[in-house]
């Protein structure tokens, strides 16, 4: 992972290594609280940082009913929890549904650094991509450059430096020999013919 300058716009506390981690889908309630749904199927990363970094949706995102100025650059969080597969928070100085509502469809980022730490054998997607990828027989198969999610487990995306096909590996052990984020290397049982 290689820290970004940070985008027009942004705030000067902007963290070197934000990571996209939600977005604000709409108001939950009438006392200011949002709704997030959470880029991952465990929102820690969202619930480790009582500031959230703020950018506005791309062109054609959630459209939004108020029209408002712009977006705060940081949302300091008061409260948040998860609830039916989102999360619902209260943020500091938005009091009511409309100052909720005018935040639909923010961007939230977090600073990687302030991620929990991950379990031994465990893995944020953010740090698998970009990593390149070798079999067994030491033979270049390409880097990481997404992840699926499939249910039952993870794919890895690898994409040859020839440009060739794309892979998809699961990131399961029966194919994951090792995963070495210092030595940016995953080494596979998988052959290059597959």
């Amino acid at each position: 992972m290689t820290p970004a300058a940070p985008p027009p716009g942004a705030s000067p506390d902007w963290p070197a290594d934000a990571i996209e981690v939600g977005r604000i889908v709409d108001a939950w309630g009438i006392k200011g609280w949002v709704k997030v749904v959470p880029f991952a199927s465990d929102p820690q990363a969202l619930f480790s940082s009582r500031r959230w970094f703020v950018l506005p949706p791309e062109a054609g995102g959630i459209a939004r009913p108020v029209v408002a100025e712009s977006y705060p650059p940081i949302l300091k969080v008061k409260q948040s929890r998860e609830h039916g597969g989102a999360v619902v928070a209260q943020v500091q100085d938005v009091t009511d549904r409309s100052g909720a509502e005018a935040l639909r469809g923010a961007r939230l980022f977090v600073g990687r650094a302030s991620f929990p730490t991950a379990g031994d054998g465990e893995y944020y997607w953010v740090d698998l991509i970009g990593l390149q990828v070798v079999n067994r027989e030491g033979a270049a198969l390409g880097s990481v450059v997404g992840l699926l999610d499939t249910g039952a487990h993870s794919v890895l995306r690898v994409a040859p430096e020839d440009g060739g096909e794309e892979r998809l590996i699961p990131f399961v052990g029966a194919y994951i020999d090792d995963v070495s984020l210092e030595a940016r290397l995953i080494r596979v049982d998988w052959g290059l013919d597959y």
